[in-house]
């Protein structure tokens, strides 16, 4: 086991508004939406405990009074947590300076800091090694990914360390690696002092050239392991249904992995066919002859006789008719779904609504 002395604390960023997932997020904030039966940052706190941390302290802002009744003290997952709230937005950078004053370590001592809506297979024991074998100020999770345009570029030279932070590419000039920044970092404790306090502050596009500017060591660790980043509908319920089949890997998976995980309560009919990672809640059902793939069914919602449903997510509550069917749609908390519709592409269903039967399709009445 890792000795207390040697233990890294963490700072885990909770606090964004996770915009883009609405209206999953109209009730909760990102990291407490159930992937694979539990709230997403479940995992991310018991990998972290996985990897010998012990003290973590959330940056919270959006719905922060949900995260510590949910997780306490942290003391139940064999963690001490401490939370702070952010009054106003401050940004990634604002965020890690503004909860300094709740860290234990020393000036030279290393800090992982994770983004709240990264799934990764990061060896988090391994950056840390990096780090301190390096002697870097700063070292970052870097992974390859096959289209880079969406992301901001980190280029390194032959021995890993950062030449540059390069804003999205726009053409085939520009990218000149495949390496992005994957939002897992360790950070001397002497860096994070050094973040000015009380005002907005972005790591990536303000610290981070600010440091290379000045001649600091920032280190990259490439891990191509699993790495999904959860800010879109499609992308929640994707990660999701891979921590179910065991393709992203998780200790706080509540059960075996396999092509379906359904948790104490539901109720699924004997015919209805559940496959591809899908989640059944607490309290939820599945009727006769539906059919149910790689989607996230919350708890207390209802799929009715025939539905069929795919890489979909329905909300806490929320009825899908029968014979409907879903193809990457996502239903809000309580919305209603009357029979015989098709919700196809990225469909967006808000809390509370109503379709009547029948009046949403992308084919004929036949």
């Amino acid at each position: 086991m890792t000795k207390l002395t040697d233990a890294p604390e963490a700072i885990l960023l909770v606090g964004g508004k996770g915009t883009r997932l609405r209206p999953l997020t109209v009730h909760t904030p990102k990291p407490m939406v159930p992937a694979a039966g539990v709230p997403f940052l479940t995992h991310q706190l018991a990998r972290a405990k996985a990897a010998g941390v012990e003290h973590i302290v959330m940056a919270t802002s959006y719905l922060a009074e949900v995260f510590e009744p949910h997780f306490g003290d942290g003391s139940a997952l064999g963690l001490h947590l401490e939370y702070v709230t952010e009054t106003d937005p401050l940004g990634t950078g604002g965020a890690i300076r503004n909860v300094a004053s709740r860290l234990h370590s020393g000036p030279d001592d290393p800090v992982l800091i994770f983004n709240g809506d990264i799934l990764t297979g990061l060896d988090i024991r391994a950056l840390v090694a990096t780090h301190r074998d390096s002697g870097a100020d700063v070292s970052l999770h870097l992974t390859r990914v096959e289209d880079p345009r969406a992301y901001g570029l980190v280029p390194t030279d032959d021995t890993g360390r950062v030449t540059a932070f390069l804003e999205k590419p726009q053409t085939p000039e520009e990218i000149v690696t495949d390496q992005i920044n994957a939002g897992a970092y360790v950070f001397n404790r002497s860096v994070i002092d050094s973040i000015p306090a009380g005002r907005p502050v972005s790591v990536e596009r303000e610290t981070f050239p600010g440091l290379l500017a000045d001649g600091a060591h920032l280190q990259g660790m490439v891990d191509s392991t699993y790495w999904l980043d959860l800010g879109t509908p499609q992308a929640f319920v994707r990660g999701s249904a891979d921590l179910v089949l065991g393709r992203a890997p998780s200790p706080a998976v509540p059960g075996r992995c396999g092509d379906r995980l359904v948790l104490d309560g539901a109720q699924v009919a004997a015919d209805a066919k559940l496959m591809g990672g899908t989640v059944v809640g607490t309290g939820a059902r599945v009727e006769p002859g539906a059919r149910v793939d790689g989607s996230t069914i919350l708890d207390g919602a209802v799929i009715e006789a025939g539905a069929v449903v795919r890489d979909s997510l329905v909300g806490a509550g929320a009825r899908v008719g029968a014979r409907t069917v879903l193809d990457g749609a996502v239903v809000g908390d309580g919305a209603h779904i009357g029979a015989d519709n098709e919700l196809l592409g990225g469909a967006r269903v808000w809390c509370d609504a109503r379709i009547p039967r029948g009046a949403v399709r992308f084919s004929s009445d036949q």
